[in-house]
């Protein structure tokens, strides 16, 4: 409990300090609450309506975790076969560079024109944007095998297969991990992209319809369910890899 205090107080008292410096600004200049609400009154919306907000956070998460696990699995798949053969790599990797370089925005509109505008249409706007660093952090952790270990298992003639399950996944994990990481993350944004665009459910679409109406403290209130959820995203991978380097 010690240990967690002194990790997490410095966040803390650093998080306590901003919302004292903002409740400090609103009050002092009289700022108004449709331009900037207090601290209070972000805290009052988000008791009013954590219901309508845990029930959209919900549509957003299941969007995200679809979308993450298919960016993950496709993403592992292609690093495998890309670090298998050079010419599967010559052969994909412009096209996951290419998917990477064409805004969201600018592709989320064709997967909904093919496949309507529910959950599975806008998990794979949020697969299209995780598949990119899933793909490159596996491909570069299975690439940077240390020379001598490929030549110790070529030495006792290993099979290539168990070469590549007991010697390059291991020490490729940490990449493999780290782009899960940025992935995660990368698939809230997706799931937000993608029902601005739809404007169906979802914190994305309570973000938009409150701000239209200018309802700004009930925007913030969303903002902040947004930004826990993306932590909890976050978190998973970690205590993954906490769990992965602990064993």
């Amino acid at each position: 409990m010690r240990t967690e205090t002194l990790r997490w107080g410095p966040s803390l008292l650093v998080g306590v300090g901003l919302l004292c410096g903002w409740q400090f600004v609103v009050t002092t200049y009289a700022i108004p609450p449709v331009i900037l609400p207090s601290p209070l009154d972000v805290g009052a919306a988000l008791l009013e309506t954590y219901p309508q907000l845990l029930a959209d956070a919900a549509v957003t998460a299941v969007t995200a975790g679809l979308g993450l696990a298919v960016g993950v699995v496709v993403g592992l798949g292609l690093a495998f076969a890309m670090t298998s053969s050079r010419a599967a790599r010559d052969t994909i990797l412009p096209y996951v560079v290419a998917l990477r370089i064409a805004p969201v925005i600018a592709i989320a509109p064709l997967f909904f024109l093919w496949f309507g505008r529910g959950i599975p249409a806008r998990a794979l706007v949020v697969a299209s944007l995780t598949l990119f660093p899933m793909t490159i952090a596996t491909l570069d952790g299975l690439r940077s095998v240390p020379r001598e270990y490929l030549d110790l298992a070529r030495s006792v003639d290993a099979p290539s297969t168990r070469v590549f399950l007991s010697i390059r996944v291991p020490a490729a994990a940490s990449s493999i991990l780290a782009g899960a990481k940025i992935a995660a993350t990368l698939a809230i944004v997706g799931a937000v992209v993608a029902e601005f665009v739809t404007l169906n459910a979802g914190i994305g679409y309570r973000v938009f319809e409150t701000s239209s109406r200018l309802r700004t403290a009930e925007t913030y209130a969303a903002l902040v369910v947004l930004s826990l959820l993306g932590i909890a995203f976050y978190l998973l991978p970690s205590l993954v890899e906490r769990a992965w380097r602990d064993a």
